[in-house]
């Protein structure tokens, strides 16, 4: 295992949070769309890849880790989530974080899977920003999950957390969200498909911080 087995702590008022609210720098930033796609009946917009940091793509790397194949590791600090492949491999992907306030970090599973997931913010987000509406259906181009969801639980009990989709993939790469782990909707759309319920997950501040010496310590680098 790397690190020390340690409960998920919750960053400032990030409870229950879900999504940040979508910037308009980002948002408005059409460059990053190229076309579209359609997913199980919905038409979404693709991502222009050719816009965003080549960092940032989905890419097999070499990784060394003593955790199991098939669990998901999230490096926040660097922001990339590695899923844990066979042959001392992973596949990374670039993500966006909680910002500021909002970190939180420890074990989970995914409890929970959700094609087109229905947003709805909670309580304390819609304090922040009364603004927001009480929920926005699944497929709507303003539901800020994306077309999936993977809903992150500890014991049972929902963490508030989830990994999905982004109306925003400039903000891959950088603290943005309110807690969750934002992925390019394509790569959300990849995960969910490789991730069954029940799949173990761990957030850490940073992978090397955790390592308890040589043989622990994880680390990635592209296989050309």
């Amino acid at each position: 295992m790397v690190g020390t087995r340690r409960d998920i702590v919750l960053g400032g008022l990030a409870l229950f949070g879900v999504a940040s609210v979508p910037k308009p720098a980002f948002a408005a930033a059409s460059s990053y769309f190229d076309g579209t796609a359609i997913d199980n009946g919905v038409t979404f917009k693709r991502t222009n890849f050719a816009r965003i940091d080549k960092r940032w793509h989905r890419q097999v790397v070499k990784y060394f880790s003593s955790e199991p194949i098939g669990t998901v590791v999230v490096d926040t600090r660097h922001h990339f989530l590695y899923l844990i492949m066979e042959n001392k491999t992973a596949i990374r992907y670039g993500v966006g974080v909680g910002r500021e306030g909002f970190k939180w970090f420890g074990r989970a599973t995914i409890d929970r899977k959700s094609l087109w997931p229905r947003w709805t913010p909670p309580p304390e987000m819609r304090k922040r920003h009364p603004e927001l509406p009480e929920f926005v259906e699944g497929g709507s181009a303003k539901n800020p999950l994306g077309p999936r969801a993977m809903y992150l639980l500890r014991d049972g009990v929902d963490t508030g957390y989830r990994f999905h989709g982004t109306l925003e993939p400039g903000s891959i790469g950088k603290d943005a969200s309110s807690g969750c782990i934002r992925m390019f909707n394509e790569d959300a759309i990849d995960l969910y498909q490789r991730c069954p319920v029940g799949t173990a997950v761990q957030v850490l501040p940073h992978i090397a911080d955790q390592a308890e010496g040589a043989a622990q310590v994880s680390a990635a680098a592209p296989i050309e």
